[in-house]
């Protein structure tokens, strides 16, 4: 694992934690090859921990609807926004690897309206952006848009509920001043033969 040089509250130590959260924590780093800093950083409240992959989950794993990368993006997108260097970074080596793109997630984060994304993802990111930083003027013409884009009001719902659910993230991110492991920087660099 690699471990933050500033974080501001004590990591637990993994053989200290619940076997359920240990359980996890092993099976990631058994996937990945690393432990992601987010994991450990929220182990030190297990129910906390518990809480947050519940609907981290529901939101990001679910099939149907949204695509996953669909979803990454929105996470890159509004972390930019949000200037959370952690989700950037994570969420981004998810994407070049779900998307199959290793240049989509830098553009994403820098500006999403000239990534190389479909209209339809744009106007997909716009109402993320929109959820994020002006919530309250969200209103039936932005509903009008996203569906003749082709949403459905239950895609409507993911896209909203990602970008507030990793605002609350960004959040804890930052506050905790959690860094990126080393390993997403080079994740999905360069694509697969």
């Amino acid at each position: 694992m690699t471990e933050p040089a500033l974080q501001r509250f004590p990591l637990p130590s993994l053989n200290e934690l619940p076997d359920d959260i240990r359980t996890r924590i092993l099976g990631v780093q058994e996937k990945s090859g690393f432990v992601p800093n987010v994991f450990m950083t929220l182990a030190r409240r297990p129910d906390e921990f518990r809480a947050f992959f519940a609907y981290h989950d529901t939101l990001m794993d679910k099939d149907g609807g949204l695509t996953k990368a669909e979803r990454e993006m929105i996470v890159v997108a509004t972390s930019a926004v949000n200037q959370c260097l952690y989700c950037v970074i994570a969420h981004g080596a998810v994407l070049r690897i779900r998307a199959r793109k290793p240049l989509l997630a830098d553009q994403i984060a820098v500006n999403y309206r000239k990534a190389d994304i479909t209209e339809r993802q744009r106007a997909m990111l716009d109402f993320a952006v929109k959820v994020t930083t002006v919530s309250h003027t969200v209103g039936e013409a932005d509903f009008a848009a996203l569906a003749a884009h082709g949403f459905s009001n239950d895609e409507i719902w993911d896209i909203a509920a990602i970008a507030a659910f990793f605002g609350m993230s960004n959040r804890l991110a930052n506050f905790t001043n959690t860094l990126p492991n080393d390993e997403f920087y080079l994740m999905g660099r360069l694509p697969k033969a």
